[in-house]
């Protein structure tokens, strides 16, 4: 998946919130819905973007869909974000210099 795609599905608060409770656990949709003011269309709408995005997977158990965390659906936002890492040091220090330049 795209950076792009990561970050669409990433934008949505909704979708934050359900990537924050399977953080810890393997859950179904009923139980992810638990404390959404949403319907379950829109509870498997929301999934259905976090899938399509690489986020999360399901594993199916009978009539059940059971949804966790992709961690390899994360890779390329992790490499995006370490092109960034290198970056912003240098410039904070080149700033820090330039304060310190100002303040004499």
């Amino acid at each position: 998946m795209s950076e792009t795609e990561i970050f669409r599905a990433l934008a949505d608060p909704t979708r934050r919130a359900i990537l924050e409770r399977l953080a810890g656990a393997e859950m179904n949709a009923t139980d992810l819905r638990a404390g959404f003011a949403i319907t379950q269309p829109a509870m498997s709408q929301h999934l259905a973007v976090l899938r399509g995005a690489g986020l999360i997977s399901e594993r199916r158990e009978g009539r059940y869909s059971h949804y966790r965390i992709a961690r390899d659906g994360f890779a390329p936002l992790h490499d995006w974000l370490g092109r960034y890492r290198d970056f912003w040091p240098s410039r904070i220090d080149n700033l820090k210099d330039l304060l310190r330049e100002m303040d004499q």
